[in-house]
């Protein structure tokens, strides 16, 4: 892969003069004997394509840096148009459509978009609320006619020259700005230069030592911008991607057999229903090799799920953020050879070594704005503290938001240190281990409770499916909120009993003994995985 380019969406270009007729985006879609067939482009089809809705977009008016706002469904079209806006030098912008709605509306009044590109709904939505949307000046709807007050994508798309020279931008243009998914605070505007893209790209590919022969099932549609820049197939599988765990197993398993896939990547969400439909069925995934997992911190029993039915791969668990995505990288292997009994014992998460290019602090908690790098403290291994991150896939900072900027960077001269909102710490073997939200810290009676040193060691029990650290405010203690597998809200004696005696054999968690059983615990829009310990603590608390 050529590194020499500006714009992310050269590495298109690249693809199809190297590899013209290779599949580079295929869509699992049921025909109407309930048959999947797979309509597909090559690269030289998908280049074309993005050449041509880059002349359509200028004659809409749009300009370089302008910014347009997503709101599409993940088909065939999808990354080709958003690579069209990286070529014309657009911005695009992602807002998750199932955050909540006072959330959505303030991200899209904040980031005030040139242009709204969205599926016919969501014009249709969008005149129920024209305060929100008053500022855009172009609608553009992926309907095939033009509607009211709002174009079509497709109208005339074909009658467009498939050339189209790209913008080339400089160091501080935009590529995108993605929002998070306020899984864990309000959602924040990260803004994704062409060079952060880039160097993301090349690090995943040297990590997973990824060829242009794999096939990809993006169970995150975003992260397929990287495997077809990679030049890799990317199947798009038969899921609602705005409700992951509710996605059907059997079609993602059929999808994944029949697309031949080779890398999965999303939420655990989706990969937990996948693995326990395999060992039910006793089906074995036979091509895969990397099942890539992240959006919040794996259970162990989903890395020994997987061992039982991945007959050449392993499980994958990247560490990173929005911000600043990968910091480190561990496979399920290692976590199951060499760290399952610290997992168990409190110790943590273990979430391997930092990538090459990739350095990695952890200095003393603060809550406080730190303007410069020397204004911290770094404790020493075994020690936990917050974790900040350098290098060239670090962003520079959230748009519009100075003060979400001031609180989440420091800076080392010209560099930029990402703080993470994270806990954690390094062991003598430079491992860095995940403790959990720094927020969801627990500071009861003068101890210090960390969330991922605590839960697993409840997690054991076969009736729990989850647990949740929060402070019970009134008595000044540590609480463990449960979910059962069975979905009761049953807390017998015997439970109680059994929870207490695990409580006692591990020093993390030797002074806790209040417990109480939620239905179903709050998870974040995204991923469907991340669970919503501040919501929790509230509601248990009468807040």
């Amino acid at each position: 892969m050529n590194h020499k380019y500006k714009n992310i969406s050269d590495f298109i270009r690249y693809q199809a003069k190297k590899r013209p007729d290779k599949t580079s985006i295929q869509q699992a879609k049921k025909n109407i004997f309930g048959v999947y067939k797979y309509p597909a482009y090559t690269f030289t089809q998908f280049n074309a394509k993005v050449n041509q809705f880059c002349h359509q977009f200028i004659s809409f008016g749009i300009k370089p840096g302008d910014r347009v706002l997503m709101f599409l469904k993940p088909d065939l079209d999808f990354s080709i148009i958003t690579f069209a806006l990286f070529r014309m030098g657009a911005v695009a912008i992602f807002i998750d459509p199932g955050m909540k709605r006072d959330y959505l509306f303030k991200c899209i009044q904040e980031v005030k978009p040139t242009a709204l590109f969205g599926i016919p709904k969501i014009h249709l939505i969008r005149h129920f609320y024209p305060k929100v949307f008053k500022g855009i000046k172009l609608f553009v709807s992926t309907g095939k006619m033009p509607g009211f007050f709002c174009k079509s994508i497709y109208w005339g798309l074909k009658k467009h020259s498939e050339h189209f020279d790209s913008f080339i931008p400089q160091n501080e243009e935009l590529a995108a700005i993605l929002y998070t998914s306020g899984g864990t605070g309000a959602p924040k505007g990260v803004e994704y230069t062409h060079d952060i893209f880039i160097n993301q790209t090349k690090m995943l590919k040297q990590e997973f030592s990824l060829t242009s022969e794999e096939i990809d099932i993006p169970g995150f549609p975003l992260f397929s911008f990287f495997t077809l820049a990679m030049g890799m197939t990317s199947c798009i599988p038969d899921i609602n991607f705005a409700k992951p765990a509710e996605c059907s197993a059997q079609v993602l398993y059929d999808n994944i057999k029949n697309s031949q896939a080779t890398f999965l990547v999303g939420s655990p969400a989706i990969w937990d229903k996948l693995v326990d439909h395999c060992l039910q069925n006793n089906l074995k995934l036979n091509n895969v090799k990397y099942v890539v997992m992240f959006g919040a911190p794996i259970n162990i029993k989903l890395h020994q799920k997987f061992s039982k039915v991945l007959t050449q791969g392993s499980t994958f668990t990247p560490y990173g953020a929005t911000e600043c995505l990968p910091v480190s990288n561990i496979s399920g292997k290692t976590i199951l050879s060499n760290f399952q009994q610290e997992f168990l014992s409190g110790q943590g998460v273990c979430v391997g070594k930092p990538l090459q290019g990739v350095k990695v602090k952890i200095i003393q908690m603060d809550n406080a704005i730190i303007p410069d790098l020397s204004k911290t403290v770094e404790v020493r291994d075994n020690s936990i503290g917050e974790i900040i991150v350098q290098s060239p896939n670090v962003t520079q900072k959230y748009f519009g938001d100075q003060g979400a900027t001031d609180l989440a960077k420091t800076y080392e001269g010209k560099k930029v240190w990402h703080r993470m909102g994270d806990v954690g710490y390094f062991d003598e073997n430079k491992n860095l281990w995940f403790c959990g939200r720094k927020k969801h810290v627990v500071i009861a009676r003068d101890k210090l409770y960390y969330p991922l040193q605590v839960e697993p060691i409840f997690n054991k029990h076969p009736k729990i499916k989850r647990t949740a650290l929060i402070k019970d405010d009134k008595n000044d203690v540590p609480h463990i909120l449960i979910e059962r597998v069975d979905g009761t809200l049953e807390l017998d004696s015997m439970f109680i009993m059994d929870l207490k005696n695990l409580s006692k054999t591990h020093d993390k968690a030797n002074e806790i003994n209040s417990f109480s059983v939620v239905a179903k615990f709050p998870v974040d829009t995204r991923h469907n995985i991340k669970i919503d310990r501040t919501l929790l603590e509230q509601q248990y608390n009468g807040v």
